[in-house]
């Protein structure tokens, strides 16, 4: 009896230690592919963590005239298990999954008569945290308006280069993110170069 309550609490223990170590990553709800590497797109992500949108943003030069009149939204969603590690640790865990739709913009519709709101799907593009697939962790994926699976971008893509640079926190854009950049700063894992600049800010 007493063998069998020790080799129970063992078992107990040693679930106890597997489901701490597998407390930050994702489980079931990160990025999955084909045979062929390409990514399968999420197409439940907008059942996923909302976390913001832009509208007309460009990280370039200034947009033309055209796109400044008709600036695009940006919704931005993430796999909810990585939500909630980002929450408790301020980090994105392994199989991290963003889902970036973009959609064109209308005014004076039905009894709108000021601002804009959204319409028509432009492109959907996804970013993937996957260590163990992409030699720099971080991967983007390109659908368009297609519900096919998508290959990785070439690593050479203006995209890779500026997340790296850019990103707050661990090649992402969280500063354009208003309630993950609290967690952030108050989980210090803000990119140093981005928390410098912050700080000279205010």
């Amino acid at each position: 009896m007493k063998r069998g309550a020790v080799g129970i609490a063992g078992v107990a223990a040693v679930l106890a230690v597997c489901l701490m170590e597998g407390a930050d990553r994702p489980q079931g709800d990160g990025p999955q592919y084909t045979a062929e590497g390409q990514l399968v797109r999420p197409n439940n992500y907008r059942e996923w963590v909302y976390v913001s949108s832009g509208l007309g943003m460009t990280y370039g030069p200034l947009a033309d005239a055209a796109r400044d009149a008709n600036p695009m939204f940006d919704n931005v969603f993430v796999n909810p298990s990585a939500y909630r590690a980002f929450m408790a640790t301020g980090k994105w865990p392994d199989q991290t999954i963003f889902v970036l739709e973009v959609r064109s913009s209308e005014s004076k519709a039905s009894i709108n008569n000021g601002g804009r709101f959204e319409s028509s799907l432009v492109g959907i593009e996804a970013e993937v945290k996957d260590e163990k697939r992409f030699p720099g962790k971080w991967a983007f994926f390109g659908f368009g308006v297609s519900a096919s699976p998508a290959g990785m971008l070439p690593t050479n893509a203006q995209c890779y280069s500026c997340h790296r640079t850019n990103g707050a926190v661990d090649n992402t854009f969280v500063q354009f993110y208003p309630t993950l950049l609290e967690v952030a700063k108050n989980k210090g894992t803000l990119n140093a170069k981005f928390a410098e600049a912050k700080a000279a800010e205010e």
